[in-house]
């Protein structure tokens, strides 16, 4: 254990960085609380995403990598912003005229559009449950309703009314003039309606902990800031949840990032520490633009799911978090074969490398072997050449190559092989455009051909390589990469392909010079 946590005190991994960013908040010992708390917020204006996984999974990795420097305890709650008045009806939920008589109300006082769960709120914090609960993440579920009904938030609350002055004056600097006359802290939940409504306060009594306002109408109201007959505003509600729970570490993405310091005042400002921060960069689409759920661009978690298993996700949300990226589908086959490489490099890592290694991250102690003895890519040049309609085409090839293998003994190469034929078929395939070669690569394929109807040397991937090697030596291909390119946009259709003698391997000398042969006359590009 001491020489995991030697490892972990120094690792340049990101979740160590933060974790021992952390422990300094604790350094002479654990919190009066009795455990370090990690948070993550949701919005249940709609279903989870691929967002709110990124951000579930990338806090549990930095908890994790706490828990291997520090015997500190620690927590991660996930709490929703279900007292958040609905502004306006979902798009994609049935019966949108009943839901639009309820605009401005909480979204658990909204009935559920589905007819499941006692609200609409309700209905999408189980389905926020249920989510997280599908990928394993260890969490307690806080319901701000709850919260803010069940006098759990009431201490905070009175503090918030005795400090309204402080508050909005935190809140002033950052409002435009016309915004600064209408706003307060405090939102009412109207006594009668039910909405949120947004309107200044005539008066906030601070010994009492009320609030005075006039309602739309212009009648006249006092309630107390207790017992979730008012809510926060969305910013001060940040930095007062945490001053209540005694957060330690949240993470936002970038958006948030020009709101921190006004978090943070909030919190001080409430007589608590405000808990440290990770800001990550957000992901963007094939043209480069924002990912928005509203928008519908990028990809969602069942679409890459549909391709991949969760681990080549996770591995993807680990990569530079601090950087924007593209989240395409054109990334899921390198996500896969890279997660698949640090597996099997895992197994023969000192404590050190393994920190580092991203698997780590995503499994914890308990790092699983790699029993993928055929590249994902490789799967789908597979699927390509033989124009596979189901996986179990490809397994007729697989078993030549890996005798030992089946989909019994390699569960996840057989998920993946019924993966990659879907993969293929939907974006491989359309995309395919096959030329005829060049002079120079023709007379290359000849050599290679007359190569391999001589071939004796077995399927062994690396004496194969060397030979596709050789050809493109000695027709005086340079750069060497040129030949290869050649051979993927004449036999595959494609600009990039596999390791040339690993496919020779998997899909059988007798078939590559079929292949070749139909490439020389043509009939592929035709």
């Amino acid at each position: 254990m001491s020489n995991l946590r030697d490892a972990a005190m120094s690792s340049k991994a990101w979740p160590f960085e933060e974790a021992r960013r952390l422990l300094k908040r604790y350094d002479k010992g654990a919190p009066d609380k009795g455990y370090v708390l990690f948070e993550t917020g949701y919005g249940p204006s709609g279903l989870p995403h691929i967002g709110t996984f990124g951000e579930v999974l990338r806090t549990t990795m930095i908890r994790r990598a706490f828990e291997v420097i520090s015997d500190i305890p620690t927590k991660l709650i996930c709490f929703s912003d279900d007292l958040d008045g609905m502004r306006k009806v979902p798009g994609n939920v049935p019966n949108q005229e009943e839901l639009a008589a309820h605009i401005q109300k909480p979204l658990t006082s909204v009935p559920d559009p589905f007819g499941t769960h006692e609200s609409f709120g309700h209905h999408n914090n189980a389905m926020l449950c249920r989510f997280l609960d599908t990928f394993g993440f260890e969490y307690e579920f806080y319901s701000a309703r709850e919260f803010y009904r069940s006098g759990q938030f009431d201490e905070i609350l009175t503090r918030c009314a005795e400090r309204y002055d402080d508050l909005m004056a935190i809140m002033l600097k950052s409002l435009r003039e016309e915004r600064q006359a209408s706003y307060s802290v405090f939102l009412p939940i109207h006594p009668e309606t039910g909405r949120v409504i947004y309107v200044p306060m005539k008066h906030v009594d601070a010994a009492e902990a009320t609030v005075t306002f006039d309602d739309e109408d212009g009648r006249e109201w006092t309630l107390p800031v207790t017992g979730g007959n008012v809510k926060l505003q969305w910013k001060p509600d940040f930095g007062a949840r945490w001053a209540a729970l005694g957060v330690d570490f949240e993470m936002y993405g970038k958006e948030h990032a020009t709101n921190e310091k006004i978090y943070d005042a909030i919190c001080r400002t409430l007589g608590v520490q405000p808990p440290n921060h990770f800001s990550y960069e957000l992901f963007l689409d094939e043209q480069g633009q924002k990912i928005s759920k509203s928008s519908g661009n990028g990809i969602s978690i069942d679409e890459w799911l549909s391709y991949a298993a969760t681990e080549s996700l996770s591995y993807f949300m680990y990569q530079k978090p601090k950087t924007a990226k593209r989240m395409h589908f054109d990334v899921i086959p390198k996500a896969v074969d890279e997660y698949h490489q640090q597996l099997r490099a895992y197994a023969d890592q000192d404590t050190a490398q393994r920190m580092a290694n991203p698997v780590f991250h995503i499994h914890g102690h308990n790092v699983p072997a790699s029993n993928m003895v055929v590249p994902f890519s490789m799967l789908l040049n597979l699927a390509s050449v033989s124009s596979a309609e189901a996986k179990d085409q490809l397994w007729g090839f697989i078993k030549r190559y890996a005798p030992d293998a089946s989909p019994e003994t390699h569960p996840d190469l057989d998920a993946a092989a019924g993966f990659a034929v879907r993969y293929y078929n939907d974006f491989v395939k359309p995309a395919k455009v096959f030329r005829a070669p060049d002079d120079k690569e023709r007379a290359a394929l000849e050599d290679l051909l007359a190569r391999l109807h001589g071939w004796d040397g077995g399927l062994d991937p690396e004496e194969l390589q060397s030979m596709v090697f050789a050809v493109g030596k000695a027709h005086e291909f340079e750069p060497l990469r040129d030949w290869f390119k050649a051979l993927y946009e004449v036999l595959l259709g494609a600009s990039q392909g596999p390791r040339f003698g690993g496919f020779i391997a998997l899909y059988g000398v007798d078939e590559t010079i079929a292949l070749i042969e139909d490439g020389l006359a043509g009939k592929l590009a035709a």
